[in-house]
Formats: structure tokens, C-alpha cells, sequence
């Protein structure tokens, strides 16, 4: 996909219009730091210390604002917005970032400096959401299920790869295993919003699986799931199930509070498909959540079993 690197501060047509923008991201990103109760797993659990969940938040708060500049703010606004993001995760990684002046402009980035210098966070993972934002912005749709994976690669799986330093635990075997367990839980949310997202205009079912079940777009504008859609999700629920057992080992190799933030995620995810099967597959009724008993048991099981 074509990659925008021109700056708002660096190409905007008029300072007046560079303020606005500058305005708009410190909005978004102030708004998103108090969204973190709707995700389907623990962001950053009581139980951990407060270090890491001080660490979590900022990683919550920085990926949550960018999927708010690429899903709510105005449309013509929004690759200028990722750009300016992007610009300032750069600023970030300038040696001379320290220097408040020269370093990063938005609080969501500036959030991330102890993140970044306490943990070693390489910056690519907060690239690699920024561009996952770019690419909602052309692509709507996917032909097949290992096109959506590799969106996942990048709009999900760097999250987990972050988290991982946060607990000085990445290593590429646990890399390997954390990206299942995000792949996983992405997925489990793009089958949760079902109508949500393709009110939005998107469709994250792929085609080649949407024309296998049978399922029609047309089927997804319906105030109830027909049966091919029914068909179709519970398919891909299942296909879930499968990558976030295959990453779920992830938890065993882990110890103390990262065995614990780990095995809320997991649990998250299970629960979140747990949800979408209850319902029969019947996403467009309403969103199906998790409850949370449902999750606390699920994590108790997962940090457990160490999986």
C-alpha cells in the first residue's frame, strides 16, 4: 500500500491549519486514555505492580488513539493525523529527545518515553500501528483469510511484542507465541463487531470464506444473522480458538506478574469467542461481550495450566 510521509508540521499548507491538526490529535489522544474498560481483556491488572501497569496504560493509551484517528476522526483528516503520529513517535527516538523542545508533541506519545527507555521498546511496533491505521484507510475488504493475518501482523501483533518488553521477557520464541495470541484476539474482535464495522464500511470476513458459506454482503445489513452468516462466523470463531491455543503456551513460559498479564489476554480472547457461540453466531442482534466471571475464570485456568 503507498505509504504518506509528509508531515503536517513539515507540509501543512498554513500554521493555522497545523493547529487544528495538533488540536485534534491532543483530543483524541486525551479522550482515549479512559477507554480502556471496554476491551475484552484486562489492559493492566489491579494485581500488577505499579510500574507495569503505568507502562500498559501508555501502550493503551498511545494504540488506542491511533485507531480513534483512523476510525472517528473526520475522514479527510485522518492520514494527516497518523502522519503527525507517526512524526512524533520518530521524535521520540531522536537521540535528542530528551530535550523537551526537540521531542514529542502529543501527550500519548510523550506517555511512552519511560515505556521506551526503561523497557529498550524498539519503535518499529509503534510504527507498525500506525501503518495498520493507513491500511483501513484503502483496504475494506479482504480476499482471503492470510490476507487479513498479515493486517493482524500489524494492528495487533506489535502490542504483544511491546508487552513483552515491558516485562523484559521477548525473545523470538515468546514473539512467535505472543503474535498467535494477538492474531487471536483481533480476530475475535473483528467477529464481535460484525455490524459495527460494516456500518463503517468495512468487512473483515474474507471473500473467499464469505463465498464458501454462501454469505452475501447484503447479509450483513440484516437486523439478524442469516444462516450462512451464522455458518461463516462460527467457522472463523472457531479458527480463532485454534491460533489463541496455539499461542497460549506463551503463558508457561512466563513467571509472576507477566505469567498473570499474559494469561489475561488469553483469557480475554476465549471469553470474547466464548461470547460470539452463545449468541448462536448471531452478531448483528447486538455486540456479543464477555462476562466477566467468564473471564476471571478463564484467566485463574490459564495461569494455571501455563496456557
Amino acid at each position: 500500500m503507498t505509504r504518506h510521509t509528509t508531515h503536517p508540521a513539515e507540509g501543512a499548507p498554513g500554521a493555522g491549519a497545523g493547529d487544528a491538526l495538533a488540536a485534534s490529535a491532543r483530543e483524541i489522544g486525551a479522550r482515549a486514555a479512559g477507554q480502556a474498560g471496554g476491551e475484552n481483556f484486562p489492559v493492566a491488572l489491579r494485581l500488577l505492580p505499579r510500574r507495569y501497569r503505568q507502562h500498559l496504560g501508555a501502550l493503551y493509551g498511545f494504540a488506542r488513539s491511533v485507531d480513534d484517528m483512523g476510525d472517528e476522526a473526520p475522514k479527510q483528516e485522518r492520514l494527516a493525523l497518523l502522519d503527525e503520529m507517526e512524526a512524533d513517535v520518530r521524535r521520540l527516538y531522536r537521540p535528542a529527545a530528551a530535550d523537551v523542545a526537540d521531542g514529542p508533541r502529543l501527550g500519548v506519545v510523550q506517555a511512552l518515553r519511560p515505556l521506551v527507555t526503561q523497557c529498550g521498546v524498539p519503535m518499529q511496533p509503534f510504527l507498525d500501528l500506525v501503518e495498520a491505521n493507513r491500511q483501513d484507510q484503502v483496504v475494506t475488504r479482504y480476499q482471503t483469510f492470510a490476507d487479513l493475518v498479515a493486517y493482524c501482523r500489524l494492528s495487533a501483533n506489535p502490542v504483544g511484542r511491546v508487552v513483552l518488553y515491558v516485562f523484559g521477557a521477548a525473545t523470538p520464541a515468546r514473539e512467535e507465541l505472543s503474535d498467535y495470541v494477538c492474531t487471536a484476539l483481533q480476530l475475535a474482535e473483528h467477529w464481535q463487531d460484525v455490524a459495527e464495522d460494516y456500518q463503517a464500511g468495512r468487512i473483515y470476513l474474507p471473500r473467499e470464506d464469505m463465498d464458501s458459506a454462501g454469505c452475501r454482503e447484503a447479509d450483513l445489513a440484516e437486523p439478524t444473522a442469516s444462516e450462512p452468516l451464522r455458518a461463516l462466523l462460527a467457522f472463523e470463531a472457531t479458527r480463532a480458538r485454534e491460533l489463541l491455543d496455539r499461542g497460549a503456551p506463551l503463558v508457561g513460559t512466563l513467571r509472576g506478574a507477566a505469567r498473570a498479564a499474559v494469561a489475561g489476554y488469553v483469557a480475554g480472547g476465549r471469553a470474547a469467542l466464548a461470547a460470539v457461540t452463545a449468541t448462536g453466531a448471531d452478531v448483528l442482534v447486538s455486540t456479543p461481550k464477555p462476562r466477566p466471571a467468564r473471564v476471571a475464570a478463564e484467566l485463574a485456568r490459564s495461569y494455571a495450566t501455563g496456557r
